[in-house]
């Protein structure tokens, strides 16, 4: 949001537009994504009572209608927060909120193959970058887009990380993911070749001058990709974050390349 504003030069950055912008627009993204959690968690007890029978349905601390509640009264409060930012910013944060709907209840795209890649992806990658960017920003102009699509692919095939642990609880209840169709080792090459892609990317972007040559070191984050594949082939659990290390290091990459491009863009602009 604040690279929005250096770069588009919309006003200046003040405590007041922090705090009455920058914050509310945060806390949106915030209150979807304890939404979708809860939602999910909801829609998914059958599968956490096999892999993650110590989150609060399955352990019986709290029912699913009342995950069903909270979800709802989040998602409420963000939309409603939203619209204090802006009308296209509520737009975003609307479209966010539908994906993540419609991909933990009917038509549930989290049991469709592929698909439950891109609804994870769209959301979190594409929209949450051209999202921020429209709080000062116009959403559609080439940086924004071209960031978001990086984002999108790189989350595409990153996000297979999480299901490595869930394969067998996914399995049955007939979600079909990339781990539990096509195994381990197949599911790393097809996870490599997007989360690649997405940094390789940044070339032909720059070449075509959609994007300024200063983000060209971005592209040195696919050695993360590697990394991330290779643990992908040793799935040991990361206890502290719940998921597999794969996973962690995976949306810590989404981060740094979120984080760079901002810093970027701040530097170059003022």
């Amino acid at each position: 949001m604040i690279a929005s504003l250096t770069y588009t030069k919309a006003t200046h950055l003040t405590i007041l537009t922090f705090l009455s912008v920058i914050v509310p627009a945060s806390i949106c993204f915030a209150l979807l994504n304890g939404a979708s959690n809860a939602l999910n968690q909801s829609t998914d007890w059958k599968e956490d009572r096999i892999s993650k029978p110590y989150r609060p349905i399955p352990k019986g601390i709290i029912t699913r209608r009342e995950a069903y509640t909270i979800s709802f009264l989040l998602y409420t409060i963000a939309v409603l927060l939203s619209l204090t930012v802006s009308i296209v910013f509520s737009i975003f944060i609307l479209l966010i909120a539908i994906f993540s709907i419609t991909y933990s209840i009917p038509p549930r795209m989290k049991k469709i193959l592929f698909l439950n890649q891109a609804w994870v992806a769209l959301p979190r990658g594409f929209f949450g970058i051209i999202g921020s960017w429209s709080v000062f920003g116009d959403p559609f102009q080439p940086l924004p887009l071209a960031m978001g699509c990086i984002a999108a692919l790189f989350l595409f095939g990153g996000t297979a990380t999480k299901d490595i642990l869930d394969a067998d609880a996914d399995r049955s209840v007939g979600t079909k993911t990339l781990v539990n169709v096509f195994g381990v080792k197949k599911t790393v090459l097809i996870s490599l070749f997007f989360m690649s892609s997405a940094f390789g990317l940044i070339v032909p972007l720059v070449y075509w001058k959609v994007i300024d040559a200063s983000f060209f070191p971005l592209i040195f984050l696919v050695v993360f990709s590697g990394i991330i594949g290779w643990l992908m082939l040793h799935t040991h659990k990361n206890e502290t974050c719940e998921n597999t290390s794969a996973w962690t290091l995976m949306y810590a990459t989404y981060f740094l390349f979120a984080l760079s491009f901002a810093v970027i863009t701040i530097i170059f602009s003022s």
